[in-house]
């Protein structure tokens, strides 16, 4: 898929396993790179998974798409300010470098248990990053699950 400077979205699909150097820099697939120079990822220690965390990585709207879910939820809830404060502390804004890599953050390496070896996985409208074994184990849950949610699309 050619990138253009348009309003086009951006379709994270694919598999890809990357090495992660010294400085804890993973190369970003080129065409998940944002075409806009300058253009952060926010990336956030996923806790959700019962196979242990992972990094989600979101593009500005994708960001600003999880505020405005986060700021739909009642004001009362207790729930609302500690979610924010959970991303808030469990995320940071990384730039792609010229050579293509973004760099995590060492302690959200250590918390999603990314060593020397990175799994980037498309997830359609955002892409995760996981430790190779983590991934091998979510990838055969995620089996499961698909094949039932097919059956819902049929």
């Amino acid at each position: 898929m050619e990138r253009t400077q348009t309003d086009e979205p951006t379709y994270y699909n694919g598999l890809f396993r990357h090495g992660v150097d010294e400085k804890r820099r993973v190369q970003v697939p080129a065409r998940w790179r944002p075409s806009k120079p300058g253009t952060e990822f926010t990336v956030i220690i996923w806790p959700k998974d019962k196979e242990g965390p992972c990094l989600r990585v979101l593009t500005p709207p994708q960001m600003a798409k999880l505020m405005r879910d986060i700021d739909a939820m009642p004001n009362g809830d207790p729930g609302k300010v500690a979610l924010k404060r959970f991303i808030g502390s469990a995320s940071v804004q990384v730039a792609v470098d010229k050579n293509g890599r973004i760099c995590l953050p060492e302690e959200m390496a250590a918390a999603a248990g990314i060593t020397n070896e990175a799994v980037l996985v498309g997830v359609l409208d955002r892409f995760e990053i996981w430790s190779p074994e983590r991934h091998e184990r979510k990838k055969a849950s995620d089996i499961v699950m698909a094949q039932e949610a097919f059956k819902l699309m049929e």
